[in-house]
């Protein structure tokens, strides 16, 4: 199963400052919990790099991922752009 979301991340600014783009990919893990129902979920090191590319104190409001479900239900997230 392969489906494209945009990811909602302006939960993140309700945290400290200085962890925000931590929270922002918490905030994306909870996402992909409650949408795919996954066992397992690996984030590809580009969606890390986009969250973290402005800094700790600026992630993006929201972001486009595409999320992989295989046989086992691992769920892969990696960037829509691609």
């Amino acid at each position: 199963m392969e489906r494209i979301y945009t990811v909602p991340l302006g939960r993140a600014w309700i945290a400290q400052k200085f962890r925000r783009a931590e929270k922002a990919m918490f905030v994306l893990r909870q996402f992909t919990e409650r949408h795919m129902k996954p066992t397992e979920i690996i984030i590809d090191p580009s969606v890390n790099e986009a969250v973290w590319a402005r800094g700790i104190k600026n992630p993006p409001r929201k972001i486009r991922v595409k999320m992989t479900k295989d046989g086992d239900g691992v769920v892969t997230v990696e960037l829509a752009e691609a």
